[in-house]
């Protein structure tokens, strides 16, 4: 059965490119931010509905890549970014994304640190609450007594330190 890895974090904490490195040692699928793919094409600020749809979309590419996926498959972001940023921005999130967090589980979860420099990208908002919102993931992480590992580094060390995580979880 394929073990489902999310890795979540603050913006510009390198979750996508960890994803596209682990996919590639475990020779396995990852499932890309549909975030991204979603406001590339949306020509409007997005409003709180957005994230359902959002949050819908990643569900559905999570689900498709599960198909193809070998012992892992790693997801960049989940449900719980989701929620966190609904609350954040409209201090409310939606009943879906409620609903379907409880519902879909996952085997372990990496919290990326914010020991990267920021850089910027028309899509992320900020720079200057990435220890709040890292203290957010690691809360509820710990609330709902998840299994994570905190991914800290610099490039290749970042990549050994989630790398050596997941070996030492799944070996136990």
């Amino acid at each position: 059965m394929t073990k489902r890895i999310a890795i979540i974090g603050p913006e510009s904490t390198g979750k996508s490119e960890l994803c596209q490195h682990l996919a590639r040692i475990y020779n396995t699928e990852w499932v890309p931010e549909f975030a991204r793919f979603y406001l590339d094409r949306l020509d409007r600020d997005y409003e709180q509905h957005d994230l359902v749809e959002i949050a819908k979309g990643q569900m559905v590419w999570e689900d498709d890549k599960a198909e193809d996926a070998n012992e892992y498959l790693f997801c960049d972001t989940n449900l719980i970014v989701m929620k966190v940023w609904s609350d954040h921005k409209y201090g409310v999130t939606d009943q879906w994304i409620i609903d379907e967090l409880k519902r879909r589980t996952y085997d372990y979860y990496l919290l990326a640190n914010i020991d990267l420099i920021w850089r910027p990208d028309p899509q992320r908002e900020h720079p200057k609450l990435r220890k709040h919102f890292f203290d957010i993931y690691e809360g509820y992480l710990k609330k709902h007594n998840l299994p994570y590992g905190l991914v800290s580094g610099i490039e290749d060390k970042r990549v050994a330190c989630a790398k050596d995580l997941l070996d030492s979880f799944f070996s136990a």
